[in-house]
């Protein structure tokens, strides 16, 4: 497998990059938590509003979700 081995070789720097992070850290790194919470907000806003009247509304709403989407800090969006 000497193409894998080049390729892994090339990546070492990338693949070990995580490696300088606290072990705290690279848990976080590891996980898809905040991403399926972050896609259960979305749901659960766009559901509240139903039907978008153009696709910057749905821009808007969307996009002011992230900002505000981590452990410590509130949402920069009130609940509708």
């Amino acid at each position: 497998m000497p193409k894998f081995a080049a390729i892994m070789d090339e990546a070492e720097h990338d693949v070990l990059a995580r490696m300088s992070f606290s072990k705290a850290h690279r848990a976080r790194l590891d996980s898809t938590n905040p991403i399926e919470r972050l896609n259960a907000e979305i749901k659960r806003r766009t559901q509240v509003v139903g039907i978008f009247s153009d696709y910057q509304a749905v821009v808007r709403l969307v996009g002011a979700l992230p900002p505000g989407q981590n452990d410590n800090a509130p949402s920069s969006v009130p609940d509708p």
